[in-house]
This record gives structure tokens, C-alpha cells and sequence, in this order.
């Protein structure tokens, strides 16, 4: 049986490019799906007979749903067999799918997205390990180059084609279009994807099940999660759900930690972060996804509340960052095979850094194709993060251990994610008043600026055939919805700001990473 596994294995090892395309089906759409529902949100709560904010759900449940699973994968992978489980986790992920399209009522829909979440949580971390061990040391950045083109891609063409699908279809076929390529990708897993030979697995008669270390950890990050998401909304600490949230999270997360560590067996290998680049490489891909999410969401609003773009023209925006995004990943993987990875992702940190120090000079005359510009320079140099910090990342880990390394990687970046979407949302509206209180300081009657504006708005309104003082209070109305712009605008300087100094600053921590030199020649079992 073992030398039939073993040669199973070789034969799929011949094909990598076509296991890359396999396992990047599913792994594109689950991605998409975290993203893909944003901008249909307002015509599923008009459907489902629902309010908008009670519609949010549709996403978060699906997020916490996806960050439980994460880290268990390599656990889970060990129990069924990584590619029973893959398959499985694809059917579930494809007839959830299905079911969400359907879905009568918005507690269904929720339901449905909880359980799609789960199914789909799993794929990202299985398709970056298979990546991993198909390709050969030498090309393992051309690998992440192709799961970069999911994982990186994904989320920023997410919400253009979800709205474009709402606006020319329906919220429905956001889901649909997830059946076809899951059956595909099903029928494709079970022709070319091999369980490994040192894959070990467990024996289900004789296990003993880590009941509490999986308790605590699907308790802490199921209700993080719902922090993260609902915090802003609830005013945070204000509010005594996220209070109790906060609290219930934090206790199940640290316990959950340091269970992890005293077990022999555990759930999730968090000894896998005594390893010097592992763990730097983790908190350097969660502050990645912190800026990669933080930006997708704030450029979009911005332009959408302050410009007065439709999804569509917002979307036409974003597009041109996620094509040279693709075009820029294999050409980085290339250059793996030159240049040290460390000096890449420092390269890729001030590149992205310098573009959102760029924006923060954004203002309310702000153009079209200045716009795409600056985006499509800070996708470009995200590119060049993705793939070296993964590498750097999987360099030392033992093959036998990479389910678990790449479950803690990536929910190291969907966290991140969460923490930039949050952080974002909280800033925008903060210093929104921050900047709102500052201006209305000078609208007196002993501020010059102030009276010639009202008196020049109150004679071109008076022309228009109003009357004096109907003309003077549509005057004052004007110059303050007016403010209210510049306050909302000054907000937005103050996020880019913050990301791109954020990105600058962390340019020191890539040169205490371990020196990562691929070398020609090296195979897969050189892990």
C-alpha cells in the first residue's frame, strides 16, 4: 500500500502546474467569497425583508465560520486525509454555495454562510501546502506566485464583480457562479491530488480527541472575530456585548494558546512559531493583510461617499491594480531565484509604504486616473510581499509539518484582515469628528474667509430667484455640508497616512529574519 502511495505521489509531482490549477479553483472562489458579497448587501436585506445591518451578517458569519477552521486544517487534514478532506471540504463549500442562492429567509442565508465558511475555511491552507511540496525548492516562488493570483486577487476584484453581477442579474448568482468550478475542481482533486507518503495519519480508533484545546480556540477566534466586525458599529467598548465578547475571546484564545503548548499531540502546532522566521514571516503577513483589507475597503468608500462614483466606475478603479497585480506575481516568483526573499519584501513594504504616503495627499478635486495610479503602484508592491514572506515562512519548516505552518499563516493574514477593516472603520469615523470639531472652530461671524464664502453663496442663491433669508440659511447649509466633506476627506489622509507609515516602519524587522537563499538543483525533500 505505502509503495503504491509513494508512486502515486511521484506521478501527481510530474504535473505541478496542472495540481496548481486544481487546487486554485476552489481556493479563488472561497477567497472571492469573503469579499464578493459587500456591495450586494443593501438588495439582499431588500429581498430577504431584512435591515441592512442586520445583513451584515451575511459576511460576518462567514469570517468567523472561515477564522475556526484555519488553524485546525493541519489537525484535520491528519484525521481524514488531506485529500478526502480537501474534497470534502470543496462539496461542502460548492452545495453551501448552492444553498445560500436559494436561501428564502436571511436566518437561512446566515446558516447557510456559517456552514459554506466552515467548508471553505480549510482550502487556503491545503492549496498553499500542496503548492508548497509540488514545486521544487528553487520554484517554490513561482508556486506562491500562483497562490498569490487567488488569495491576493481575490478580495480586491471581489466587490466590483459582485456588483456587477447584483446590478445585472441578481444577489443570488454571487453564489451560483461557485457551483460549476466547485464540481470541476472536485472532479480534478480526485484524478491528480496524492496524500504524500510522510503525510502521517491518525489512527481513529486509538484517538484521543484535544477536546478542550479545540473548545477554546473555536471560542476565542469565533467570538474575536465578531468583535472585529461588529465593534465599530456597537461603539466598541461603549457596548456591552463587545465587552462580553471582548472578554470571552481573550480568555479563549490565551487558554487556548497555552493548552496548545502543554499538549503532546495538539490541535495546533504553536511550537511551530519558536522557528525565527515563521514567526516573523506570520506577523508580517498579518500586518499585510491588515493594510492589503484596510485599503480595499477605503479607497472605494472614498470614492463612492466623497466623489460621487457609482460601484461600477469604483470598481474600474481598483481593476487596473488587480491585472498588474497578476502580471507582477510570476515575475517576482522569478526573481526569487536571484535575490534574497528579505530584500524583496523589504523592497515591497516601501513601494506599498511610499503609494499610501502618496494618497494621503488625496483631496476632494482628486481624478480618475490619479487615482488609478496611485492604487495600481501599491498593488504592484504587494506583490512583491506575498510571495517572499511565504517562502521564508516554509523555508525550515519540516515537510511533515506544513498543513499546520500554512493553517497559522493564513489565518495570521485573514486576522490581520479583520484587525485593518476594523481599524479603518474606527479611524474614519474618529477622526472624522476630530476634524469636523476643528473646522467648525472657524465658522464665526469674525472669520473673514467664512463671510465672504456665505455672502458670495447667499447672492448667487438670491439670482436664483430665492429670497434673502431663505437664500442665507441655504447658504450656511451649503458651506457646512461642505465642511462635513473636508472633515470626512482630512479622515481618509489621516488612514493613508497611518497604513503607509505602518508598512515603512516594519522595513527594519525584515533583517532579523534567517538568510533564505534558494539554491538550483534543490528538491522538494530538502524541507
Amino acid at each position: 500500500m505505502n509503495g503504491q502511495l509513494k508512486r502515486d505521489w511521484e506521478d501527481a509531482a510530474t504535473n505541478p502546474w496542472l495540481i496548481a490549477l486544481t487546487v486554485m479553483l476552489a481556493t479563488f472562489l472561497e477567497v472571492l467569497d469573503t469579499s464578493v458579497a459587500n456591495v450586494s448587501l443593501p438588495h439582499i436585506a431588500g429581498d430577504l425583508s431584512a435591515g441592512v445591518d442586520e445583513s451584515t451578517w451575511v459576511l460576518t458569519s462567514y469570517l468567523v465560520s472561515n477564522a475556526i477552521i484555519l488553524p485546525l486544517t493541519g489537525w484535520l487534514s491528519s484525521l481524514f486525509g488531506r485529500k478526502r478532506f480537501f474534497m470534502v471540504c470543496v462539496g461542502i463549500f460548492t452545495v453551501c454555495s448552492f444553498l445560500c442562492g436559494i436561501a428564502p429567509s436571511l436566518g437561512l442565508l446566515v446558516l447557510f454562510r456559517v456552514l459554506q465558511g466552515a467548508g471553505g475555511g480549510a482550502l487556503q491552507p491545503i492549496s498553499q501546502a500542496i503548492l508548497v511540496e509540488s514545486f521544487p525548492k528553487e520554484k517554490h516562488g513561482m508556486a506562491m506566485a500562483i497562490y498569490g493570483m487567488g488569495v491576493v486577487v481575490a478580495p480586491i476584484i471581489g466587490p466590483t464583480l459582485g456588483g456587477w453581477i447584483t446590478d445585472n442579474y441578481s444577489w443570488r448568482w454571487i453564489f451560483f457562479i461557485n457551483i460549476p468550478v466547485g464540481v470541476i475542481s472536485i472532479i480534478m482533486t480526485a484524478l491528480l491530488i496524492f496524500d504524500p507518503p510522510y503525510l502521517i495519519r491518525k489512527n481513529l480508533r486509538t484517538l484521543k480527541i484535544d477536546y478542550i484545546g479545540l473548545g477554546l480556540l473555536s471560542v476565542g477566534l469565533g467570538f474575536m472575530q465578531v468583535v472585529l466586525d461588529k465593534g465599530e458599529r456597537e461603539d466598541w467598548f461603549g457596548s456591552n456585548f463587545i465587552i462580553a465578547c471582548a472578554i470571552i475571546g481573550g480568555i479563549g484564545l490565551i487558554g487556548g494558546f497555552i493548552w496548545e503548548l502543554t499538549r503532546e499531540d495538539p490541535v495546533v502546532d504553536f511550537h511551530l512559531l519558536k522557528d525565527r522566521n515563521f514567526l516573523l514571516a506570520s506577523f508580517t503577513m498579518f500586518m499585510m493583510g491588515f493594510v492589503l483589507y484596510g485599503t480595499t475597503v477605503l479607497l472605494p468608500l472614498m470614492l463612492q461617499t466623497l466623489m460621487g462614483y457609482t460601484a461600477l466606475w469604483a470598481g474600474l478603479v481598483l481593476s487596473p491594480g488587480s491585472l498588474f497585480t497578476l502580471i507582477a506575481l510570476p515575475f517576482v516568483g522569478r526573481l526569487m531565484q536571484k535575490f534574497e526573499a528579505r530584500w524583496l519584501v523589504a523592497f515591497g513594504l516601501f513601494m506599498t509604504g511610499l503609494s499610501l504616503l502618496h494618497m494621503s495627499g488625496f483631496n476632494l478635486q482628486l481624478d480618475f486616473w490619479t487615482a488609478v495610479r496611485a492604487w495600481t503602484f501599491s498593488r504592484i508592491g504587494m506583490a512583491f510581499l506575498f510571495i517572499p514572506i511565504n517562502v521564508m515562512a516554509f523555508y525550515f519548516i519540516p515537510k511533515e509539518k506544513m498543513n499546520n505552518a500554512t493553517g497559522i499563516i493564513n489565518l495570521a493574514r485573514n486576522m490581520g484582515g479583520s484587525v485593518g477593516i476594523a481599524n479603518v472603520a474606527t479611524l474614519l469615523a474618529r477622526r472624522a469628528q476630530v476634524h469636523q470639531a476643528m473646522l467648525v472652530a472657524h465658522l464665526t461671524p469674525y472669520d473673514m474667509s467664512f463671510q465672504n464664502a456665505l455672502q458670495g453663496a447667499q447672492q448667487t442663491l438670491m439670482t436664483q430667484g430665492s429670497a434673502p433669508m431663505v437664500a442665507h440659511a441655504q447658504a450656511q447649509g451649503m458651506l457646512y455640508a461642505n465642511l462635513v466633506r473636508q472633515a470626512n476627506m482630512l479622515a481618509y489622509v489621516d488612514a493613508y497616512w497611518l497604513l503607509g507609515w505602518t508598512f515603512i516602519a516594519m522595513i527594519p524587522l525584515m533583517f532579523f529574519m534567517k538568510s533564505v537563499k534558494p539554491r538550483k538543483g534543490a528538491s522538494v525533500a530538502a524541507h
